[in-house]
């Protein structure tokens, strides 16, 4: 992969970066496609916009989509299904829609919208999960991500304490097929290393969340070294209040260890010794182009075909591969 020179992003609440995102994209309500006779819309919806490589993601399919001739189509739901929902009917009733995929809040509450795109002849895809009426999806292993990332964890924690019981704070999300599949599989990796670990769990997305959970675990358990999540914004969180209680970027004590590396979770974990042990990456990159492949195949009147992924390990040696521009 090419490498990406790195430039900082700033980040904000979930507000804040729809905003941003939107002022470049149109939103459930269409907008100028810029430039050309359009060929049609092409649809892609996230289930929020406070997810750091879901807005890294979207910045790279939208020139993709519109220099193929497409107009783009992005929302912010805000994780409300209903909204998710009305959205996608907007734009089924466009006209002119001629591919949609999506990341739904709730997969069995797109049923019925779903249905309504088949019959207007919108073909649909998924987006790291699947449901019935779709075509094909991009489909990630996130159990076998979680797992993997557990199992790394609790071996660090068998070779440096042992049989001690410890305290794991972990970052957990089970609203979701994709955070409930992660935590679980996260949890059975830390059981099958033989990790002798009391966890404490917390069901946070935003950085700004997770900060504070992790203030409230350390004033509850001063002493907790050890922190998992199923995304890195939660763990850039845990890092800033840990690094705003004193502990040293380097302490041979902690560990943290994350899933969906970002730029900030990069620059940490290239740190020497750094506290920030572990980190896995779906390149955002590849993700986008992949998207960007199924869409097009879809409404160009093609059969796409599933799509399966898994995350890579991230190193301070290869993590310049991995920033996003």
């Amino acid at each position: 992969m090419m490498k990406k020179k790195f430039a900082a992003l700033a980040l904000a609440g979930a507000l804040g970066v729809s905003a941003a995102l939107t002022g470049c994209s149109p939103s459930a309500d269409g907008g100028d496609s810029g430039g050309g006779e359009s060929k049609g819309a092409i649809a892609m919806s996230f289930a929020g916009l406070n997810i750091q490589i879901w807005v890294d993601m979207l910045g790279m399919i939208e020139p993709q989509i519109e220099e193929a001739g497409y107009e783009f189509l992005t929302h912010d739901p805000a994780w409300d299904i209903q909204t998710q929902v009305q959205d996608w009917e907007s734009w089924i009733v466009r006209g002119d829609l001629k591919a949609l995929m999506g990341y739904p809040v709730q997969s069995d509450s797109v049923f019925p919208v779903t249905e309504q795109a088949n019959a207007a002849g919108i073909p649909v895809l998924g987006y790291a999960t699947e449901w019935e009426g779709i075509q094909a999806a991009l489909l990630i292993d996130n159990y076998q991500d979680g797992l993997t990332l557990g199992t790394e964890a609790g071996e660090w924690i068998v070779e440096n304490y042992g049989d001690e019981e410890v305290g794991l704070f972990l970052y957990s999300y089970y609203e979701t097929d994709l955070g409930r599949d992660r935590s679980e599989g996260i949890k059975e990796g830390l059981a099958q290393a033989g990790a002798n670990v009391k966890i404490s769990e917390a069901s946070t997305l935003s950085v700004e969340e997770s900060y504070d959970a992790a203030i409230n675990q350390l004033s509850a358990e001063p002493d907790t070294k050890l922190w998992l999540s199923v995304g890195s914004d939660q763990l850039i969180g845990a890092y800033r209040a840990l690094a705003d209680r004193g502990v040293a970027p380097d302490d041979s004590s902690y560990m943290l260890g994350a899933l969906d590396a970002t730029n900030e979770s990069l620059d940490i974990i290239v740190e020497e010794n750094s506290i920030w042990r572990f980190g896995y990456i779906l390149p955002a990159a590849e993700l986008a182009d992949n998207i960007v492949k199924l869409l097009l195949d879809a409404a160009d009147g093609g059969t796409p075909e599933n799509i399966n992924m898994s995350s890579t390990r991230v190193t301070a040696e290869n993590a310049d591969d991995f920033r996003v521009e």
